[in-house]
């Protein structure tokens, strides 16, 4: 059965918050890597490891440099667990 939408964007905003703690929620569902002083490619990489264990997935490593905003992780998810 798929997870609804509102509990993975919890549990993706818990994992984004993990790796980034100094951001609210409102700012991490808004939060691009390419307009954030504080993502970078390790963070991606952290992103993704963190993503791959909450939700019990295999992020295709060749993917990693789309998954550049919360959106798309979040696009993504909902793609393949939503």
């Amino acid at each position: 059965m798929p997870e609804p939408i509102a509990e993975l964007e919890s549990r993706l905003v818990r994992c984004f918050g993990s790796v980034f703690p100094g951001l609210s929620d409102d700012e991490i569902c808004a939060l691009e890597g390419s307009v954030s002083g504080d993502w970078d490619s390790l963070s991606t990489v952290t992103l993704a490891a963190v993503i791959q264990e909450e939700f019990g997935i295999e992020i295709d490593s060749a993917q990693l440099p789309e998954m550049n905003s919360y959106e798309a992780f979040r696009a993504y998810l909902a793609g393949v667990v939503g």
